[in-house]
């Protein structure tokens, strides 16, 4: 993982409401050591459901996300992000791999620089259309899409009520927390956990909790750069 980025580099623009390059990396940074931590629990939500491979993935998957934007550090939040989605696809297995990468490449793609809150949200939700549309999947299919959607449209009411940076992440982050909860008592519709029928109802999607862990990330950052 990348420790060398200096805090101040964060701080940079953000205090004008601009998030920079190195607030991305930063962000990255963050995803990979919350993964890390949470590896065991994601893995045995998994397990309850699916493969139970879901922590470990991701662990491999942001590893080597950090390792990518260390060798090659990138210009410009577009290029962060772009190499993210590019580096999940390719070293992470199973479905969460395509997804999270698809996502984070739309997000690199449409992300417009400077990058304010507005043009954040605007990618944020190219990205989630991105997973809807690989995943085939709608809020209520217990999925991240039931984290990323409230997360994205969190976002957009943010942007609406002008709301700061720091804040519209937080309320992010509360939104997909919620949304994750809220697959506990729902029947999968899609992915393997699909398979399982009436017995995927009681377990929280991993997915989706995997999603607002990766929101949260946004506003712990954005915390410590504020």
């Amino acid at each position: 993982m990348s420790t060398s980025m200096d805090p101040d580099s964060v701080d940079g623009d953000f205090a004008d409401g601009v998030l920079t390059t190195a607030f991305f990396v930063a962000w990255f940074d963050d995803i990979a050591e919350q993964v890390r931590l949470q590896r065991e629990r994601l893995t045995a939500l998994d397990a309850a459901i699916g493969d139970a491979d879901h922590g470990t993935n991701l662990d491999r998957g942001f590893t080597e996300v950090g390792k990518a934007l260390t060798e090659s550090p990138p210009a410009s939040p577009g290029q962060a992000l772009l190499s993210a989605g590019t580096t999940l696809i390719r070293r992470v297995g199973g479905a969460s791999g395509p997804l999270y990468g698809s996502a984070f490449r739309a997000m690199g793609k449409a992300v417009e620089a400077p990058v304010t809150l507005a043009r954040f949200a605007a990618a944020f939700d190219a990205g989630v259309v991105a997973v809807e549309q690989l995943g085939k999947a709608v809020p209520g299919d217990k999925t991240m899409v039931d984290a990323l959607v409230p997360a994205s449209r969190a976002l957009a009411l943010a942007v609406r009520d002008g709301v700061g940076v720091g804040e519209a992440f937080e309320l992010a982050a509360r939104a997909a927390e919620q949304g994750a909860r809220a697959t506990i008592p729902l029947r999968a519709r899609k992915g393997r956990a699909s398979y399982l029928g009436e017995r995927s109802i009681g377990h929280e999607d991993p997915g989706a909790a995997s999603s607002a862990l990766i929101v949260a990330s946004l506003a712990t950052v954005a915390t410590a750069a504020s």
